[in-house]
């Protein structure tokens, strides 16, 4: 049996060498924060103060072990009596998805979801909304097309 030294000393010892998985991602939506739609656009320096970071371990409640990784959306939002909206959201997610990246398409929105798994990752370029309009408008099409 170890005496209480040798306990604190070994707690001591595995402190330096235990590893944390946990993961930071920007977070925030472009719902309340423009700049949110292209942080890349920003110098670190004014980025930060700008665009939350997290750390996903501490922000999101959990009551099991759960791996984190950064996550970011973006979605053309279709409204039937005004101009359409490019909406972002970064974060954290907890459930991953096969693909890195994959899109959903439903009657009021089209979207495309990206994970990543190291700090800061959710970062990338946000697609450009004219192009992301012209595009839903094309697919629209041909489905019109071809439904008849």
């Amino acid at each position: 049996m170890s005496t209480p030294k040798e306990a604190i000393l070994m707690l001591v010892l595995l402190s330096f060498i235990y590893k944390s998985s946990a993961i930071h991602c920007y977070y925030c939506n472009s719902a309340n924060n423009s700049a949110c739609l292209d942080i890349n656009q920003y110098e670190e320096e004014i980025r930060s103060s700008i665009i939350s970071i997290v750390n996903c371990d501490n922000a999101i409640p959990k009551t099991k072990p759960i791996t984190f990784f950064c996550r970011k959306i973006v979605q053309t939002i279709f409204h039937p009596h005004r101009d359409n909206e490019v909406r972002v959201t970064r974060g954290c997610g907890w459930m991953p998805h096969a693909k890195d990246c994959y899109t959903d398409d439903n009657s009021d929105h089209l979207g495309t979801s990206c994970q990543c798994f190291e700090d800061l990752c959710n970062s990338g370029e946000s697609a450009d909304p004219n192009i992301m309009v012209v595009l839903f408008l094309c697919f629209s099409i041909i489905l019109y097309f071809w439904r008849e």
